[in-house]
């Protein structure tokens, strides 16, 4: 289901720690890297990458249309590596 990418920027909250880049696989130099702003399939950008509840990592991306789809999620299990915003 495709959602807007105003109503997401409200759903983000202050508190929560902004995921700038996930690097996923067991080999960190030779991971599959993805970083918000990223281009991807063309139309698409990276939007929003999340930590879930059950420690996973979810990555959504976001179309030229402003239209916002869950790309990919990956579970515990596989390893992966996260980056964070720092603003100082």
């Amino acid at each position: 289901m495709a959602k807007n990418a105003s109503t997401w920027r409200q759903a983000i909250s202050l508190s929560v720690s902004v995921v700038r880049k996930v690097s996923i696989g067991s080999d960190y130099t030779h991971s599959m890297n993805y970083v918000v702003g990223q281009p991807v399939l063309k139309y698409y950008t990276i939007h929003l990458i999340k930590t879930t509840k059950s420690g996973g990592v979810e990555i959504y991306i976001e179309h030229n249309n402003g239209e916002i789809y869950l790309w990919k999620s990956v579970n515990v299990t596989m390893p992966f590596s996260i980056e964070y915003n720092i603003n100082f």
